[in-house]
């Protein structure tokens, strides 16, 4: 969890059906916990309040059957009003930050693990 590797994030609709979604994350093992960037405008967010329960997949581009799949739920959700988490998460994923337009918006992901699987492949 320490590469960058992209994060499929699911979450459930109101009407019960499910929504995946490619994100960027970062692992923090002070507080054991991963955190997402979001805005509060797209349908994920507004999934989360309904249901604050995740579904999240990481699969290794090298080895396609090396994965880990982690069940667990948002405990907070803070706002990035200067979208600093989602420059963090820039340098990290693209190796530069860049202009946040939508920082206004922007929140920060808590999420607290309730159970994983990973495969070794």
């Amino acid at each position: 969890m320490q590469r960058p590797l992209f994060a499929h994030l699911a979450t459930v609709r109101p009407d019960g059906a499910p929504q995946a979604t490619p994100m960027w994350f970062l692992w923090d093992p002070d507080s054991q916990e991963i955190k997402l960037t979001h805005t509060k405008e797209r349908y994920n967010y507004r999934n989360l309040q309904h249901e604050p329960r995740i579904s999240l997949s990481i699969t290794d581009p090298d080895n396609a059957y090396r994965y880990l799949s982690m069940r667990g739920v948002v405990e907070r959700i803070e706002d990035d009003p200067e979208g600093d988490f989602y420059n963090l998460l820039s340098r990290r994923y693209r190796g530069h930050p860049i202009e946040v337009k939508d920082k206004a918006v922007r929140v920060i992901l808590h999420v607290t693990p309730t159970a994983w699987r990973e495969r070794a492949g």
